[in-house]
């Protein structure tokens, strides 16, 4: 279920990513390895992330994720392995909140396009998820949260 979709101005975030492209579903298969190397490799360069893990999908297909799993920095990471620097963009963004498990996120992101279109806006080609609390939160699954983001293409 949307929680509370809003329109923000978002500036740019430096983050060390693994790039991912695999069909939709192998993603539980490769997302807890890449969590793993992403942490080993900042632990080695005494890079502490500065908030929480996220996906920026950057190719939109049904059936394959394209995608950077990452961590926000306020250091450039050093190429390592599969870790690489990137960021997520700044600018103007709808962002709203799934509360509950993961594989509600399909329907939450069908009514943040609802949302969007209803008022007006029109989306950009990426949108990335920042999971706020989840599993290693200790939470039960219902209370989850997840940020959606969708970058807004100009009028």
């Amino acid at each position: 279920m949307l929680e509370n979709p809003e329109v923000v101005e978002v500036q740019r975030q430096l983050t060390a990513v693994i790039r991912i492209n695999v069909p939709r579903a192998r993603m539980a298969e490769v997302f807890a390895p890449a969590v793993s190397e992403l942490l080993q490799v900042l632990a080695e360069q005494k890079i502490a992330p500065t908030g929480p893990l996220f996906a920026h999908h950057l190719r939109l297909h049904p059936d394959v994720f394209d995608f950077e799993l990452g961590l926000p920095v306020e250091n450039l990471v050093t190429s390592s392995g599969r870790v690489s620097a990137s960021e997520l963009p700044g600018g103007t963004i709808a962002r709203g909140w799934h509360r509950g498990p993961y594989d509600g996120l399909p329907s939450a992101w069908a009514e943040f396009e609802t949302w969007m279109q209803a008022n007006g806006h029109r989306a950009a080609d990426s949108l990335w998820e920042v999971y706020d609390a989840g599993p290693e939160s200790g939470l039960e699954p219902r209370d989850w949260m997840t940020q959606l983001n969708r970058p807004l293409a100009s009028r």
